[in-house]
């Protein structure tokens, strides 16, 4: 038992340090913030992959935990990894700064919430380039998209 002891009190200072090595990760982007936190907000909502703590859209920022299956590693299952990100304008463009403190053999939170958003993104800027809708003639009740050419 007290060889156990000693096991845990050699991995406590461990266990302390790991959420003081967490990284910040920059990534600027063409888009306006405004795109930018809708393509986060998306990510954020798919209630498989993260639970959000908090989301402030004021200042457009939002703390969350990645979850996982699997933990591969003793210290993923002992600490719960909360992970921010904010989003600051750059000139015409948006910086999306994710703050995260783990990244384990089978995952690497941060580099997967990016591609998330990069996929939002891409998903939402598909949907808002479709052209709009217009009626057609008079009394007729259907829609249908209008041509660019």
């Amino acid at each position: 038992m007290k060889k156990l002891s000693y096991v845990l009190a050699a991995f406590m200072p461990l266990a302390l340090a790991l959420p003081a090595m967490s990284e910040s990760y920059k990534t600027t982007y063409p888009d306006t913030c405004d795109v930018m936190w809708g393509a986060v907000k998306d990510t954020l909502s798919h209630k498989d992959n993260y639970n959000v703590k908090n989301s402030d859209d004021a200042h457009m920022k939002a703390d969350f935990q990645p979850k996982h299956e699997v933990h591969f590693d003793v210290s993923g299952v002992l600490l719960q990894r909360e992970n921010h990100v904010r989003l600051v304008e750059k000139g015409p463009g948006c910086e999306m700064q994710v703050i995260s403190n783990y990244s384990g053999w089978g995952h690497n939170d941060q580099s997967d919430f990016k591609k998330r958003v990069d996929a939002a993104l891409k998903r939402l800027k598909g949907e808002s380039a479709s052209p709009p809708e217009v009626p057609v003639g008079a009394g007729t009740a259907g829609y249908v998209k209008a041509r660019t050419e």
